[in-house]
């Protein structure tokens, strides 16, 4: 009988994280384990099964064979899974002991846990205005973080002195608590997870081991970012513990309001501001870019709202691609503050003008208004 895909058994996705898989094998395994289902035949068949999908998939050589040729990369010849699979031979309490181990930070049954972790990674966020973000710009910033200390090199000790192994754990960093068929282990409370205590502790970082300063870096922004993207400097997050790697610290960005122009993606758009007589005569009108200044012509009888296209103007994108173009929204001024000249020619025009010819939009939103109101039921 043809084997079940193996992602499938185990109810996971083909690009599945180790870590999800490892979550959907520990809750399948706990309800079918034979420790659990004494004489249950077929609940031993499936624990089985789902042994030998996560013994596969949980070895990236094997998954890697797995993805590309299926059940054949361990059959005729090629080897089974784990050179010879009989099943899995993880207990129940190893499964529900891992699962707790989980939950309170600590390692499987027999596992000491490492004292030696990864600096926490940071986030500075950095204000640009639209021209930085557009054409890309190097600031310098001023980040506070967690350092290593010089004094006692990151351990915590007095110079001279050094951390003692824990007695509560023995050094493991945790502590387990057996109380029936339950094992339950979580973090020592006298080293919280470290398997050391410093019993002298350094007089500058107090026996942490770190102490906060500020650091000034400089952090190159490309051309073409956005609100919400990302710059990563690597290592310059905070320091590690017991000679651990520092953490990240990412740069994000956020584009300040521009008095002119406002951005959509790669695309820039201004509202341009003109008279009511070069809406109707039409003409040549001077207009801002973000590198100089731009002639764009307007046709007679131009309406208000109406965009212009200055192609290649707008913003380059980051990650590729053509240049944006540059919007530009005509608005009609009506005239203010009339001259009592102004005024008598203006009523001299409205004399002559026939809305029929010269307001040919008019009519229609007039004649639609007369619809809507005759097919209202009141």
């Amino acid at each position: 009988m043809a084997k079940r895909d193996y992602y499938e058994t185990l109810g996971v996705s083909t690009d599945v994280s180790e870590g999800d898989l490892k979550k959907a094998y520990r809750r399948l395994a706990m309800k079918c384990h034979p420790d659990r289902n004494p004489g249950d035949a077929e609940a031993e068949a499936k624990f089985k099964e789902l042994s030998e999908a996560y013994e596969v998939l949980s070895d990236p050589e094997k998954r890697a064979a797995y993805d590309r040729y299926g059940h054949e990369a361990f059959e005729g010849g090629m080897g089974g899974p784990g050179g010879g699979f009989h099943g899995g031979g993880a207990s129940f309490s190893d499964i529900f002991g891992d699962v707790f181990g989980d939950i309170f930070g600590g390692a499987g049954p027999g596992g000491g846990r490492s004292s030696v972790q990864r600096g926490s990674d940071l986030r500075y966020t950095l204000d640009l205005t639209l021209e930085e973000a557009v054409f890309g710009i190097e600031k310098t910033i001023r980040v506070p973080r967690l350092t290593e200390c010089d004094t006692c090199a990151g351990s915590g000790a007095k110079p001279g002195s050094s951390p003692k192994t824990c007695q509560t754990c023995n050094g493991q960093g945790q502590v387990r608590m057996q109380q029936g068929f339950f094992a339950i282990q979580q973090t020592c409370p006298r080293c919280h997870g470290q398997g050391q205590v410093v019993t002298d502790p350094c007089g500058d970082c107090r026996g942490q081991g770190r102490k906060e300063e500020t650091k000034t870096l400089s952090v190159k922004i490309p051309a073409g970012v956005d609100t919400g993207d990302r710059v990563r400097l690597s290592g310059e997050g905070e320091a590690g513990v017991n000679g651990g790697p520092a953490g990240d610290l990412y740069v994000q960005v956020n584009v300040k309001e521009h008095r002119i122009f406002t951005r959509d993606g790669k695309d820039l758009y201004c509202e341009v501001p003109i008279s009511f007589t070069d809406a109707a005569l039409g003409g040549e009108l001077e207009v801002p870019t973000l590198d100089g200044r731009v002639k764009l012509k307007v046709p007679d009888g131009t309406q208000t709202g109406k965009l212009f296209r200055v192609r290649a103007k707008g913003v380059k994108p980051v990650r590729g691609g053509a240049q944006g173009d540059l919007l530009c929204r005509v608005m009609v001024e009506t005239p203010v503050n009339l001259t009592s000249k102004q005024r008598e020619l203006l009523e001299e025009l409205h004399q002559t003008l026939n809305h029929k010819t010269h307001a040919p939009k008019r009519d229609g939103w007039f004649d639609s208004v007369k619809s809507f109101f005759d097919e209202m039921k009141f």
